[in-house]
């Protein structure tokens, strides 16, 4: 086709706008080779686009003879300086014909270059698809930029979500100066734990992101561990008109959320209950337990109902004192190291890592410091239930004092008519052989394997009856482990002799 032939106006301008669909219709950012080709082939002319400072080609056409640059550079300058918006001149025998893209920040030029003289069909068909590609570039800054806030927002919510998990809810907020998530004005929340698809995560957060990169008064997080895990801190008002007792704001984040796992087989939901700012780890724990439940019941929704806990049976004075003995040692440590150590009573350690974005090395350095102090080896399920219960009696706190100078030791508050009890109503859902597979996979510091092998039966089997206990104690063993504390204490107690 010689440069001058140009199919007609209409058909130009079509075959224009199909490539415009094609390009903006794919996942990938517009592609202006593609475009530049597709003008080469309609005009016979080859087209480069040169960046604003004249030198450089951010893409042409193979036959684009970069040679003539040099000497088209003053030109160029005053085009992209904004002194001329178009110039059609002849550099070493090519007729060229330059035209501005965007008059913004970025002023990139199209330039033609054909041997003959371009046509006045050839001219509007190039000005036209220099119009698109100011769009197309401008849709492709406006992709970067989009990604780019994304990315920053759901940077932005993790950190207030790791803030909170450490009970620092002033530090989310100064984390977030001049733009608070309104989740932070709230008195209490609930966590919502959402198992889905991991290729749904993305879709479900931004379907309910608001401007801001919150989600009104409420937070949705993907979860740095589990990547079919959504945790949803939604701001509880349950005492107030509209509230109910099953989970917080009639409506809202929380329905939304009940709906999808009702419209979608292969979703669940763990409801935690409402806790203040501070204890969005237990809600997180909580959270966990539920869904733990919720994925082996028919509605896969399930809300942790309030059972008694062990730290709330003991004599509170003889208790206290014998944790503020165990935890006296973790004062004299970093808070980071504290902070590590109590999340690791809830998730694994690899969890930790990617929770606080810390290597898996220094969360080890961390714990190997807490362990030389507490004198425990926290790899160890019993150590690990131990300094959890102690956690559980001061709060999570570690600065406690005690009166009593002779605090009780474990056992002796583990053998009270209380402790019993609990322990035998928390066990009371077992039938014979989960709770048998519970002692030997305690008994194997939870190595199903091992756990197995004691048993002479298969790893399946094994694990199978874990994941019934997990529905019948509605607590988390597999997925986080959160729940296996009280498994260890409860076992404890049922199997110690009688006084």
């Amino acid at each position: 086709m010689g440069a001058a032939e140009v199919r007609g106006d209409t058909a130009g301008l079509e075959g224009l706008l199909r490539e415009v669909r094609r390009q903006v219709s794919r996942e990938s950012e517009p592609d202006a080779r593609e475009v530049l080709d597709w003008l080469h082939r309609h005009t016979g002319a080859d087209f480069a686009l040169v960046a604003e400072d004249g030198g450089t080609v951010e893409s042409s056409t193979a036959g684009f003879p970069r040679g003539i640059l040099p000497s088209l550079a003053p030109l160029l300058a005053r085009l992209s300086g904004g002194q001329l918006a178009a110039a059609v001149t002849q550099a070493d025998a090519w007729n060229v014909r330059c035209e501005v893209l965007g008059v913004s920040e970025s002023r990139a030029v199209l330039v033609a270059a054909a041997r003959p003289v371009l046509s006045r069909e050839a001219g509007a068909l190039i000005s036209h698809t220099g119009s698109v590609l100011t769009l197309l570039r401008r849709a492709r800054d406006g992709e970067r930029t989009w990604r780019g806030f994304q990315s920053k927002a759901r940077q932005v919510r993790f950190g207030v979500l790791s803030a909170l998990l450490v009970g620092e809810p002033l530090l989310a907020r100064r984390m977030t100066t001049g733009a608070v998530p309104p989740l932070l004005e709230a008195d209490r929340l609930r966590v919502y734990l959402l198992h889905c698809s991991p290729a749904d995560r993305d879709r479900i957060v931004r379907a309910h992101q608001d401007p801001s990169g919150y989600h009104g008064p409420d937070l949705m997080v993907h979860c740095p561990v589990f990547k079919e895990h959504v945790i949803c801190l939604i701001a509880d008002n349950a005492g107030a008109q509209g509230g109910n007792r099953s989970g917080g704001r009639t409506g809202g984040r929380g329905e939304a959320l009940r709906r999808l796992v009702r419209d979608n087989p292969g979703y669940a939901l763990g409801v935690s209950a409402p806790h203040p700012l501070g204890g969005t780890a237990e809600a997180y724990g909580q959270a966990a337990h539920a869904l733990a439940a919720a994925r082996t019941m028919p509605g896969r929704v399930v809300s942790y109902e309030g059972q008694t806990t062990l730290d709330g049976v003991l004599p509170r004075g003889p208790a206290l004192a014998w944790a503020c003995a165990v935890l006296r040692p973790l004062g004299s440590l970093p808070k980071t190291t504290v902070d590590i150590t109590r999340l690791l009573m809830h998730m694994p350690r690899t969890a930790v890592a990617r929770l606080l974005d810390l290597s898996r090395n220094t969360v080890t350095a961390h714990i190997r410091r807490a362990e030389r102090a507490l004198g425990v080896d926290l790899a160890d399920v019993r150590c690990r239930a131990t300094v959890d219960l102690a956690l559980a009696l001061t709060k999570g706190g570690t600065a406690c004092e005690s009166d009593d100078p002779h605090p009780p030791g474990l056992d002796d508050l583990l053998h009270t008519e209380p402790a019993a009890a609990w322990a035998r109503t928390f066990l009371l859902p077992l039938q014979a052989p989960q709770r048998r597979t519970l002692q030997a996979w305690i008994d194997a510091n939870t190595d199903g394997r091992q756990a197995a092998r004691r048993l002479g039966i298969s790893r399946n089997t094994v694990r199978a009856h874990l994941r019934t206990a997990e529905a019948h104690l509605r607590r988390d063993l597999l997925t986080a482990g959160a729940g296996i504390h009280d498994v260890v204490h409860a076992l404890h107690i049922s199997t110690a002799p009688a006084a």
